[in-house]
């Protein structure tokens, strides 16, 4: 499980797979969110803009990113 730690009040979903390395640019993450691929906390959602606060879940190809405050 990777560790994102917010530097601010949140973190965009899109950039959030990006800093966990589970994709490699913006346009993948674009992507595989449209297609469906991604759940944040449990459930599919297929927004790039979705914003995570501490707590949320997301997990993508058997990878799984929690995001936590500093």
């Amino acid at each position: 499980m990777e560790i994102i730690y917010l530097r601010d009040e949140f973190i965009k979903l899109g950039q959030a797979l990006k800093a966990a390395g589970f994709v490699d640019s913006g346009v993948e993450a674009k992507e595989v969110i449209q297609e469906g691929l991604v759940l944040v906390n449990g459930e599919i959602d297929t927004r790039r803009g979705r914003k995570l606060y501490e707590g949320d879940v997301v997990s993508f190809e058997n990878q799984t990113i929690k995001i936590e405050k500093l």
